[in-house]
């Protein structure tokens, strides 16, 4: 009999994701093959083939290169509309049901186990009879969950997701903390399973915060900002440890560029670009291997001029124009939760590689049903 666990989260951007890479990384160590499937799916990505998958489907699939046809992992979206039609009538509900069981037996049957990703916090999908703890319920699997770093707050919010799996009557079978800070790591540990002891659930995994899992890229920026690079597709990966909205003089500015900067100004702010681009080729002529790892963000109505972009283009910095101003171009970044894009290799590796270091493998296999 295939083997299997439902991983859900006490909320959404909690990092269930990027829990997922690891424990499957980890789990394809230990069985001979495992299956992989995100039942209900909200954002979705169109494949090459043309199909619309789960997002994260597709990430699975592309990095860890799943033999598994992609449609059975990713059985049921819920894309603009679909809770509306569902509520007129428009879709038969033990269909989406049927759908998700097949889906999961055709993949299960070739496999040892499955591991299997649920959406956002166990509730989501109540609205159409879908949340998590039912998807549980259908396939017969107990749950691990994925509960933000913290102590008061992260158990007040496990204990309101756990009754909602008690009420569905699935088992939560162990916490796997994440986003843990160094410095309260060895307390929250200690806590937390005192706090899980009364319900008799191990914590199997405490996952320290990450700063680099947090960093956005330049690709992150397109998606987020619906813009396309002007300049930079070599470097669309490019990480940025400090993001600048740059108002002040050119001559003010030259003191604070860094490498690793983003660098977010008006497009008509020409002195500005200027600037960056000198100290970019300054560094180049010193040392010609260096590189200041500079990006743009060019705002405002008026887009950059024609010269200022093939000045631009000659230094292959990643550069973006949103034609929006700085102040919300900056709003949207500090309130933008930053994803995994299957591009993004490096910061895959250092997912699976941080998650897999801090979860007790061996515990999770005993409570895999």
């Amino acid at each position: 009999m295939t083997k299997g666990i439902f991983i859900a989260s006490n909320g959404q951007n909690v990092g269930k994701t990027t829990s997922c890479l690891g424990l499957l990384s980890g789990l394809r160590k230990r069985f001979n093959s495992i299956g992989f499937m995100k039942p209900v799916g909200q954002e979705h990505v169109e494949t090459e083939e043309g199909h619309f998958v789960d997002k994260d489907v597709y990430l699975f699939k592309e990095h860890f290169r799943l033999e598994d046809p992609i449609l059975p992992m990713s059985p049921v979206l819920f894309p603009r509309g679909f809770t509306r039609d569902f509520l007129d009538g428009k879709i038969d509900h033990g269909a989406l049901e049927k759908k998700i069981i097949d889906s999961y037996v055709q993949i299960a049957e070739k496999h040892e186990a499955m591991l299997v990703e649920g959406t956002g916090h166990v509730g989501v999908g109540s609205i159409a009879e879908l949340n998590n703890a039912h998807v549980a319920k259908l396939l017969g699997l107990d749950v691990v969950m994925i509960v933000s770093g913290g102590l008061g707050s992260s158990f007040d919010a496990l204990a309101l997701n756990k009754q909602m799996c008690d009420a569905h009557g699935v088992r939560v079978r162990g916490v796997i903390l994440n986003r843990v800070l160094e410095n309260k790591r060895t307390m929250v540990e200690k806590y937390l399973q005192k706090a899980l002891d009364r319900w008799k659930i191990p914590l199997i995994g405490c996952i320290p915060y990450t700063p680099f899992l947090s960093n956005p890229c330049m690709g992150d920026f397109e998606l987020l900002l619906k813009a396309k690079l002007l300049s930079g597709m070599s470097s669309r990966m490019r990480h940025f440890e400090d993001i600048r909205l740059i108002a002040t003089s050119a001559k003010v500015f030259q003191k604070l560029i860094q490498p690793g900067m983003l660098i977010i100004t008006p497009a008509s702010r020409e002195d500005v670009i200027q600037a960056a681009l000198e100290r970019h080729w300054k560094t180049k002529s010193d040392n010609r291997d260096k590189d200041m790892r500079l990006g743009f963000i060019l705002t405002g109505k008026t887009p950059p001029r024609p010269e200022i972009i093939a000045e631009i283009k000659k230094s292959d910095i990643p550069t973006l124009y949103a034609p929006m101003n700085s102040y919300d171009v900056m709003k949207k970044i500090h309130s933008h939760t930053v994803k995994i894009l299957k591009e993004d290799e490096e910061k895959v590796h250092e997912a699976i590689e941080v998650v897999e270091s801090h979860v007790n493998f061996d515990h999770l296999l005993e409570l895999m049903s």
